[in-house]
């Protein structure tokens, strides 16, 4: 029976098509239950740096904190094991926050080895037909028009993929607010530690840099 309370819906997962072409992934709508949503907007993070936060470096309050444990609770798991045919729940989870993004991100990448698969939650109101921002899953990484797919960074869309060697993926330039969480799932505690470090690293950096 369905948590009447959750934020999260699981059926966005369940119901969603999985593609192969070029690797294993999944865009789902509505993830987010309607009723949670201005519950979310009131108490998202008060981020002013861009990049991703670490969950353990970021003030979590409300409804987004209930979301951010469901997030990494066993019932997200268990609907993405199902998804991918793999049972995710001996993996690590990493969860970050960005609030804000820079004109360098998102460049076509495709993860590297210390990850098994990823999930991107989005929260923005609206996010016009071609405005530059928009996740595309690549076919390589030297044209953003060779896509398969583009991702609407819209309230309540969930991109899942698996990392593979060809898990190219990217957004046109874009500066601005652009509000997601991602969890992801990695190879063993001593990534996640070390990824924790760095992106610790790399927030002071930033703060250096800003002042």
């Amino acid at each position: 029976m369905a948590n009447e309370t959750a934020i999260v819906d699981l059926d966005a997962i369940r119901r969603a098509t999985l593609s192969d072409e070029p690797y294993p992934f999944f865009l789902g709508r509505e993830f987010l239950r309607e009723e949670a949503i201005g519950d979310l907007r009131r108490d998202f993070p008060a981020i002013t740096k861009p990049g991703f936060l670490t969950v353990d470096r970021t003030v979590l309050k409300g409804r987004f904190r209930t979301l951010i444990e469901e997030l990494e609770g066993p019932a997200v798991t268990d609907a993405l094991s199902e998804k991918f045919a793999m049972d995710l729940h001996p993996f690590p989870r990493l969860t970050t926050i960005r609030k804000y993004s820079q004109a360098k991100d998102g460049r076509p990448h495709t993860d590297g080895q210390s990850k098994i698969m990823t999930i991107l939650v989005y929260l923005n109101d609206d996010w016009p037909e071609g405005r530059a921002g928009r996740l595309r899953v690549l076919r390589g990484p030297e044209r953003f028009d060779d896509m398969i797919e583009e991702v609407p960074p819209t309230m309540g869309t969930v991109f899942g993929f698996l990392r593979r060697d060809n898990s190219w993926h990217g957004h046109m330039p874009f500066t601005g607010e652009r509000r997601v969480v991602q969890v992801a799932w990695l190879r063993d505690a001593k990534e996640l530690e070390r990824k924790k470090k760095r992106n610790a690293f790399a927030q002071v950096l930033k703060g250096i840099f800003r002042r």
